[in-house]
């Protein structure tokens, strides 16, 4: 089974689960090389297979992240410092031109023998937009943005010499040097119907915020259903926050803590935050949901070790084939995460 984690370049998360605790100091220069490469190489010491290089253009740490470091910065760095993880870097559509993005990633692809996916974010945090100056569009209208981004990029992939001319983007005679040595795999987010349409046709992962049996269950079988009428398989990734202890009451004590922490006011600001979106932070009956940003307590991978390896079994029968998930757990780390690799 592929295990995928976060890339160490945001400092500081949410506060919403209310903490004592100082944001971290982003460090500088050799510090700041030295601290993020060695958590990456223990992760590929781990055996994790994936690593998600998240852009965070502007956070504010209280409702949700921080912002984070460049993604493609950063994925260079970890490029030069690894042997191999598969690298995802998340790209913005309207941010970035997919163009100069194919030129980067052919570079990248090479220089670590294929080890390079994108994950197509089309973006949900309004202000980031403003900031940069990027046109936000409607909700669909971003996602038929990212649709164009892809097929700009596989024509380029795919094609010695390419042209395109859509509504967002166009490439006249666009040729990559040097060329890619591997195929492109292609990951995103969302759970709406305009995310579902974009995986149907065009990616070939889905990220899964986490949540419930039957709602991961039915986006698979909606996005399946759809993948298919396109003679197409996407494949499903989700996310979740283990929580590991020798007895299950010993974990849901350390819940039970955490959700008499939530502050209900940052919750309340994180759906406005988060209104851009449609699909995800959707499930207002669970608790859990709101615990950490991505839902990953939802999928309730909380509990001893025996009962976590059950729990993620009947998630694989449902079609999850990777699991993204924060590793900070220890005793997860050392009496799960090792069954896992070797599925």
């Amino acid at each position: 089974m592929r295990i995928c984690t976060w890339a160490p370049t945001t400092f500081q998360g949410t506060q919403v689960v209310q903490q004592n605790v100082q944001p971290l100091a982003v460090p500088k220069g050799k510090e700041l090389v030295r601290f993020t490469t060695e958590i990456v190489r223990r992760y590929e010491d781990l055996g994790v297979s994936d690593l998600l290089i998240a852009q965070r253009w502007w956070g504010n740490g209280e409702e949700i992240e921080g912002s984070s470091l460049d993604c493609l910065a950063m994925t260079t760095l970890f490029a030069s410092h690894t042997e191999k993880l598969k690298l995802i870097t998340a790209i913005h559509p309207g941010f970035f031109s997919p163009t100069t993005i194919a030129k980067w990633a052919a570079t990248i692809d090479n220089l670590t023998q294929g080890r390079w996916a994108i994950n197509v974010t089309s973006g949900w945090n309004m202000d980031e937009f403003d900031m940069y100056g990027v046109d936000k569009l409607d909700h669909d209208g971003r996602y038929s943005r990212s649709a164009e981004f892809v097929e700009v990029l596989r024509g380029a992939w795919e094609n010695r010499v390419f042209d395109y001319h859509g509504e967002y983007f166009q490439a006249s005679e666009l040729q990559l040097e040097p060329r890619p040595s591997g195929t492109l795999e292609v990951f995103q987010g969302g759970q709406s119907d305009a995310a579902i349409e974009l995986g149907a046709n065009h990616s070939d992962w889905m990220f899964l915020n986490g949540g419930s049996l039957e709602r991961i269950g039915d986006v698979i079988k909606k996005v399946g259903s759809a993948a298919k009428k396109n003679g197409r398989r996407v494949r499903f990734a989700m996310y979740a926050a283990p929580l590991c202890r020798e007895t299950d009451a010993q974990a849901w004590e350390v819940i039970d803590s955490m959700l008499s922490k939530v502050d209900q006011a940052l919750v309340d600001k994180r759906k406005q935050r988060t209104s851009g979106a449609q699909g995800m932070w959707g499930d207002e009956d669970d608790p859990l949901s709101v615990l950490d940003t991505n839902e990953g307590y939802a999928s309730r991978l909380i509990g001893s070790p025996e009962t976590i390896l059950e729990r993620i079994s009947e998630y694989r029968q449902l079609g999850v084939e990777m699991l993204h998930m924060s590793l900070q757990d220890e005793l997860f780390n050392a009496s799960v995460l090792p069954q896992l690799i070797d599925l």
